[in-house]
């Protein structure tokens, strides 16, 4: 079926033929000794050796040295094995023992707002809501009188008020510009008194389909604070697009960072995550285009598309970008079923337990939703569900349930993204629809001071429930959602083996039952990602015929204690045997 996203990825047999006839003959074998006996002309243009290489590969998993031939491994095994690859021509990286592994594959990144961000007000860490107002007034003078100021990245959990913001926070910490400022999750925003003019939203302003404006319960005044996207969008629509100078701008600021991390592949959702103007998503993709074009591309891109789009913008958005370029493609279709935990707007079962008032916001009508999956399913598509809460979680496996009894059984690797709060029955059905829990394990961490205070003891047992999928044989995606998170893996590692904040504690972890092992975590954050984006066969291992993903570590992860976990370090990331960071 045409753009069916099963992958149609170099064999290691073809990489062989491909080799044999760019080098001339090789000797195979198999074992301690991969690949041997190339001529001289066959040398490889990098070697790495003197390692502690980790390989994700059961038949092999430790090694000592590596050989690259273009973007592939043509060799494995040890320093001596690599004697027939060495030529004149041949990089020779000698990694003194450190601990290398496959390249950190995230599974779940917004690269375009990360780099956006960086270009605005950054509100992440404001530790009170006086902290928070002095950002904004200390920005406010690098802009002119009526400009708009955006900016990301508050969370209202850590201040001592635990409330949102209103208008009036931001009204007390500049008068001349409108404003909005996203939560850290993305998913609800605070605007001031000008923004709101601007968009002319006032107390006669109804909700928009899945998106609340709060007003005051008195007056019946917006009070700034609006609720997902679709309330959102009434006010992003007036702020000025950016410039496409700024665009490229930001995403390569997003990819020193990812590169820095250790990171080489993103499975990126910037086509509909471009707040500053709802029709310019699609230009993100022609930045990494470009990027490509000119040889700048540090981290391969598997680029989503959004669910909502019509279905031939859609067909023509994947025609376009295409499915199976091993730097940028075209992947899975996001949707959004509802929004976050800490924004109490993640759609539950039952009332949160901290604000009976509400049960969160369904963002997509269910019926529907079923129509659209159908529909897309039919043209190829893999879908992937945004669903925190435990009403989104299941209503997306109902979905998924009528997509595969509408359109038959095929290789679909569906995905919920997030999964972070399932319902007891439902782990079994992610099993049995063979549906990848596409995961993020830092989100633990950062939630857990207040997770049990939104979800009550019962409903926390289903959180963040990594165990619990790996029991069941789910296929698990781990990544970060940067910029929700930062795109640093460590947090994410430190955070499956413990369940404990970063300085430690609670004393065993919360809900410790969930953790897993260093090993099952590195698997989830390599191959598992690889495999949810149809890659498997060329990424998430070290071994002949995958592509040289590869990063190199100041300790050994399968062996480090957990807070030496949580302090490694990146030495060196290669991508396509190219080195894209190196610490100084």
């Amino acid at each position: 079926m045409k753009g069916l996203h099963r992958g149609s990825n170099a064999s290691f047999a073809s990489i062989c033929v491909l080799a044999a006839l760019a080098v001339g003959p090789i000797l195979l074998s198999f074992g301690a000794h991969a690949m041997r006996a190339l001529p001289a002309q066959g040398a490889a243009e990098v070697v790495l050796k003197n390692g502690t290489i980790f390989t994700g590969n059961p038949e092999q998993p430790r090694i000592h040295a590596i050989a690259i031939i273009g973007e592939w491994i043509v060799a494995v095994g040890t320093d001596i094995d690599m004697d027939h690859w060495i030529g004149p021509q041949t990089r020779v990286i000698d990694l003194k023992g450190q601990f290398a592994m496959p390249g950190f594959n995230d599974a779940h990144v917004h690269l375009a707002g990360a780099g956006q961000a960086k270009l605005a007000v950054d509100l992440i860490g404001a530790a009170s809501l006086e902290e928070f107002q002095q950002r904004i007034r200390d920005a406010s003078k690098n802009y002119k009188p009526g400009e708009w100021i955006t900016g990301r990245g508050w969370d209202h959990t850590f201040w001592p008020e635990k409330r949102f913001p209103k208008r009036g926070d931001l009204d007390a910490a500049a008068i001349d510009h409108p404003m909005i400022f996203t939560r850290v999750d993305g998913h609800v925003a605070v605007v001031n008194s000008a923004a709101l003019k601007a968009a002319g939203i006032t107390k006669k302003t109804p909700d928009p389909i899945g998106g609340h404006i709060e007003k005051d319960a008195k007056s019946g005044e917006p009070t700034g604070m609006l609720e997902e996207d679709a309330a959102m969008d009434l006010v992003w629509k007036h702020v000025p697009p950016v410039s496409p100078e700024q665009r490229r701008h930001a995403i390569e600021l997003a990819l020193e960072e990812v590169a820095r991390y250790g990171v080489t592949s993103v499975q990126d959702n910037s086509v509909d995550d471009a707040p500053e103007n709802a029709n310019s998503g699609w230009a993100n993709f022609g930045v990494y285009e470009q990027s490509k074009k000119e040889g700048l591309l540090t981290a391969r891109v598997t680029e989503w598309l959004p669910f909502s789009a019509p279905l031939a913008q859609l067909e023509k958005m994947r025609d376009e970008g295409g499915t199976d370029d091993r730097w940028l493609k075209t992947g899975a279709l996001k949707g959004f079923l509802d929004g976050s935990l800490g924004s109490r707007t993640a759609a539950l079962l039952a009332p949160y337990s901290d604000d009976p008032a509400t049960s969160g916001i369904l963002r997509m009508d269910p019926a529907k939703t079923k129509q659209m999956a159908i529909e897309r399913d039919k043209a190829g598509f893999q879908i992937a569900l945004h669903a925190i809460g435990d009403r989104a979680n299941r209503v997306a496996l109902d979905v998924l349930t009528a997509v595969q009894k509408a359109n038959g059984t095929r290789d679909r690797r569906d995905r919920i993204e997030h999964a972070q709060v399932v319902a007891a029955l439902d782990f079994t059905r992610f099993a049995q629809l063979n549906v990848i829990a596409s995961m993020q394990p830092s989100h633990e961490t950062t939630d857990m001071r207040w997770a049990e205070a939104r979800l009550g003891p019962d409903r926390s047992r289903g959180a963040y429930a990594w165990h619990s999928m790996l029991e069941r044989k789910v296929r698990l995606a781990f990544g970060t959602d940067y910029a929700v998170e930062p795109i640093n893996p460590m947090r994410g590692l430190y955070a499956c083996v413990t369940r404990e904040l970063p300085d430690g504690g609670p004393a065993g972890g919360w809900e410790p039952q969930e953790k897993i092992s260093i090993e099952d975590c590195l698997r989830a954050y390599t191959l598992g990602s690889a495999y949810a984006e149809f890659e498997e066969e060329r990424k998430g291992q070290i071994a002949p015929g995958k592509l040289a993903d590869i990063v190199v570590l100041s300790s050994d992860l399968t062996k480090a204690a957990p807070q030496e976990i949580l302090h490694t370090e990146v030495m060196m990331t290669v991508v396509g045997g190219r080195v894209v960071y190196e610490k100084r």
